[in-house]
């Protein structure tokens, strides 16, 4: 799911930008910071009120995963290479998969928007926020230039990019759906995107079919 794309995006990032893996970047380890603490916060809401115990545990698995990886990835870094130079490439390559990767999570719910032909899967102001954040980070990584920064983000654009499109393709059959519901129903509600990311497609599908259809 993509917050715990995100949070893992943030503890490769911070350790990037520790000084002795790459000087001079106390901006990218206070941000990266910060976005660990959001994360939990987040992950921690969604453990409290998730209904499933299956997704407890499965969140529970990943954490304790990425938590192992990253320790791992420190140490050896750490210890294995004795320049900055060296440990920016290393710990920079790592960090740019794991950047593309946490803007490609939403991929998913996106699929489930040309699928559904509905926005409800897909916050607007998410979209948006992940759009300017991608922006500014490409903006950051060329001043000056580090490609570890700039190349991850620059497809967090296009990605971003892509969902605004989706929702100026989608906006009005969206509206169309949500008014037939409040015929059929008497009222509108919506689809949440914890509902979205939590569950697998087919259970999205069913769920959208009982909201919208009735069915």
């Amino acid at each position: 799911m993509p917050y715990l794309a995100t949070l893992l995006n943030c503890l490769v990032r911070a350790l990037y930008g520790l000084p002795m893996v790459h000087p001079d970047s106390t901006l990218l380890v206070t941000i990266s910071g910060i976005g660990i603490v959001v994360e939990i916060v987040f992950l921690t809401i969604f453990f409290v009120f998730c209904d499933r115990q299956q997704h407890r545990l499965l969140i529970s698995a990943v954490l304790t995963v990425q938590a192992v990886f990253v320790a791992t990835l420190a140490v050896l870094v750490l210890t294995l290479e004795h320049t900055t130079e060296q440990r920016t490439i290393s710990v920079g390559i790592v960090s740019c998969v794991f950047n593309a990767m946490m803007y490609a999570s939403p991929l998913s719910v996106m699929k489930m928007v040309i699928k559904t032909k509905s926005l409800e899967f897909m916050p607007f102001l998410l979209s948006v926020v992940g759009f300017l954040n991608a922006g500014v980070w490409t903006v950051y990584g060329f001043v000056p230039f580090d490609p570890f920064l700039a190349i991850p983000n620059g497809i967090g654009c296009v990605f971003g990019l892509v969902q605004l499109i989706l929702y100026g393709t989608y906006y009005k059959s969206t509206k169309g759906i949500m008014e037939e519901r409040k015929k059929r129903l008497g009222y509108v509600g919506e689809v949440g995107l914890s509902i979205a990311i939590a569950q697998t497609e087919h259970e999205n599908i069913a769920y959208f079919n009982k909201r919208v259809n009735g069915v």
